[in-house]
């Protein structure tokens, strides 16, 4: 029942030159080791420390728990699914434990009221280009409607995200050839465009995303479930967390308006349509949060894709720019930045040569 896949680097001194030594055995699980011949120290990968059971077991009974079933149902579950018996009182002791990362438990009380556990989060299969699985929690997006300082700006992001399911999307921008004046014309994908934005400063800081995600991390069988199983994880079991993998779109009548509005974009109406999928959408704050986790995040820059995102959920959804921040994480680091800042210029503000 240990996760398969395999540690990307030592969390003692992040260096990749890692090999495996052995495992380490207790009654529920084996926990495989590691040595880094960078540090010279060993550790184990795919545990939770002080636990004995397997993390899969723990995560999913938060999991459960969380999307409404009883301590006693979810015992049940536990049971049929791993043929592992977990006493009630066990399952109360994680609950307790995982209080301060499972913020969903101050909501829990009101969410089973609205919904029935299997009705909890709202799927579907999207085939754009490729098959992407967006997601929404029914009972958050009734109980955070104080969020926002207008109420009428948190009704517009909850019709947008209820619309993607409704036939009337434009799922055809997702699919190639889009459907443009030119049929012959591809829609871009966010994630591969550069553009100059204006210069800005993104903060790093400490965020709840980092443990959320080094949790999601251990129910990963495979590198390919990382996304997934961090942003179901966030989706259950988070308080801010409302949707994943939602798709937006940018069109020439959304550049239009931006360049009329006087922001700094620096992309013509013909090279539109644009598409993407934010892998997490999070209301808190006062704010609308736009996640993407990127493995190495340190590493990487992807203001360019947040920003267009935010742009494109600001035009559908009618809401404005100064409403969103931005950031991109992995399970050690968080690097956040207003979009507004990337494309309205201010007297002092240069474009990046």
């Amino acid at each position: 029942m240990a996760s398969s896949s395999e540690p990307a680097f030592c969390p003692n001194c992040h260096s990749k030159k890692i090999i495996r030594k052995g495992a380490r055995k207790n009654q529920y699980r084996l926990a495989p080791r590691y040595l880094c011949k960078a540090c010279h120290r060993y550790f184990t990968f795919g545990g939770i420390p002080g636990a004995k059971y397997p993390p899969t077991i723990i995560l999913k009974a938060l999991s459960l728990y969380n999307l409404g079933y009883s301590q006693t149902s979810v015992a049940e579950r536990l049971s049929a699914r791993y043929s592992l018996r977990v006493s009630q009182r066990t399952i109360s002791s994680w609950i307790t434990r995982y209080s301060s990362l499972c913020t969903f438990n101050k909501l829990r009380t009101k969410a089973i009221k609205l919904c029935f556990p299997n009705q909890m989060v709202s799927a579907r299969r999207l085939k754009h280009r490729q098959v992407y699985v967006y997601k929404y929690h029914q009972a958050k997006l009734e109980l955070l409607q104080g969020i926002l300082p207008r109420p009428e700006d948190y009704h517009r992001l909850r019709e947008y995200l209820l619309s993607i399911n409704n036939p009337r999307f434009p799922h055809r921008l997702f699919e190639q050839p889009a459907d443009t004046v030119d049929s012959s014309k591809e829609s871009w994908r966010s994630s591969q465009i550069k553009l100059r934005f204006l210069k800005i400063a993104n903060k790093r800081k400490e965020n709840l995303a980092n443990q959320l995600a080094s949790h999601g991390l251990l129910l990963a069988q495979s590198n390919r479930e990382r996304h997934k199983q961090i942003e179901d994880f966030m989706l259950i079991n988070d308080s801010s967390t409302i949707a994943c993998e939602v798709p937006v779109y940018l069109t020439s009548e959304n550049v239009k308006y931006f360049h009329e509005k006087g922001f700094y974009l620096p992309l013509t109406e013909e090279e539109t349509p644009i598409t993407g999928h934010i892998d997490i959408v999070q209301v808190r704050q006062g704010y609308i949060h736009i996640l993407d986790y990127k493995p190495e995040a340190r590493k990487l820059q992807p203001t360019s894709q947040l920003t267009i995102y935010a742009l494109a959920l600001a035009s559908h959804a009618r809401l404005p720019l100064k409403l969103f921040k931005c950031a991109w994480f992995d399970e050690q680091d968080y690097f956040e930045f207003y979009p507004i800042q990337s494309v309205y210029p201010k007297r002092e503000t240069q474009p990046v040569s």
